[in-house]
């Protein structure tokens, strides 16, 4: 995910240089690299992982606020969408960059707080036990995790092209929600036993920590949730909003409306009316689209760019090293995991 990232960077910058202009999107990315047909995969898979998630977002955080603030359903999801779409919309990039900051400050110290009191019984033996052959079916969910490529293309027209800053954003801030998952999952994973699972048994340890904690463990994971959804939420509205404004061909550097409410309005309207209707099509979203966008695609648009279509007047570093071999290993693995989890579907109807 981190050399996909990489990879995003590089053809977005080059793409830049190009142009002559910033804001330049994963639609005129594929378009100078791939043509038509690398558009309208990159179009459709974007659009659909964007929506997918949103809607899920909208839909857990109406929820905690929902069950804390009394408030209807609707009102709950109106209420997030307005508040964080609109510090999107209305703030400037300095006052959303520190309203970003204070969110993950609040994720550090409510992470910090739930693992001091769900590591009370920490069990070191159980984490000595591995499940090699459940390692295929969650390397999905693993991309899913931690896509953050969509704001690729923000992150590099904010830090202004700087391939030196570019590449430390990406490599650290891929690092920091790294060690966050492997903490957690040490956390979960040792606690198994003392919650009073079995290793054969399908059991949400979030629920069982919430049971065994007499209410502590309850609020502290709602508040994590609700700062992390946010964070992602502010996350996935600037790339799309940033996406939506390339395909429409709308003026680079003024602040439209239009793409905002085509990002903010259809996510609150699916998650109002059925928000369960995209959960299976957020597995499918990361089996297949976040492999393929942000596996496959990023890789196909590097080669291109590097040995397929004329340089630029300026040649600027290669920000993943290893040329051909690495590019082909990153296709190969992306769709290797699609090709398995196709096969897995079709044994397993």
């Amino acid at each position: 995910m981190v050399a996909t990232g990489l990879l995003i960077a590089e053809v977005n910058v080059n793409t830049m240089c190009e142009l002559g202009s910033g804001g330049v999107s994963l639609v005129s990315m594929a378009r100078r690299t791939l043509g038509p047909v690398g558009v309208q995969i990159a179009c459709w898979s974007y659009i659909f992982i964007h929506y997918a998630l949103l809607v899920a977002y909208l839909a857990r955080s109406s929820d905690i606020l929902t069950n804390y603030l009394g408030l209807p359903l609707w009102e709950s999801a109106t209420l997030f969408s307005l508040v964080f779409g609109g510090i999107c919309y209305f703030g400037s990039q300095r006052f959303i960059g520190a309203v970003n900051g204070v969110l993950v400050f609040g994720i550090i110290a409510s992470f910090i707080a739930l693992l001091a009191v769900a590591s009370g019984g920490l069990e070191w033996d159980a984490l000595l036990k591995a499940n090699f052959e459940a390692v295929p079916m969650s390397i999905p969910i693993i991309a899913l995790s931690f896509v953050y490529q969509n704001v690729v293309p923000v992150l590099c027209t904010n830090l202004e092209g700087n391939m030196s800053k570019v590449r430390t954003a990406i490599v650290v801030g891929t690092a920091i929600p790294l060690g966050l998952f492997l903490v957690w999952d040490a956390v979960i994973l040792g606690s198994i036993s003392s919650l009073g699972m079995g290793s054969d048994q399908m059991v949400d340890p979030l629920q069982q920590l919430r049971a065994s904690n007499s209410g502590v463990v309850g609020p502290i994971i709602e508040v994590f949730s609700l700062l992390a959804i946010a964070t992602s939420y502010i996350g996935f509205v600037l790339g799309l909003s940033d996406f939506l404004a390339d395909l429409l061909k709308l003026p680079a550097g003024e602040n439209r409306p239009q793409p905002y409410l085509l990002t903010l309005i259809p996510p609150l309207g699916l998650a109002l009316l059925d928000p369960e209707i995209f959960f299976k099509a957020l597995d499918f979203a990361g089996t297949y689209g976040v492999l393929v966008l942000f596996g496959i695609l990023p890789a196909a648009m590097s080669w291109s760019d590097r040995y397929s279509t004329p340089s630029t007047s300026v040649k600027l570093p290669e920000l993943v090293p290893g040329g051909r071999l690495t590019l082909t290993l990153v296709m190969l693995c992306s769709g290797g995991v699609i090709v398995t989890e196709i096969l897995e579907s079709l044994g397993h109807p």
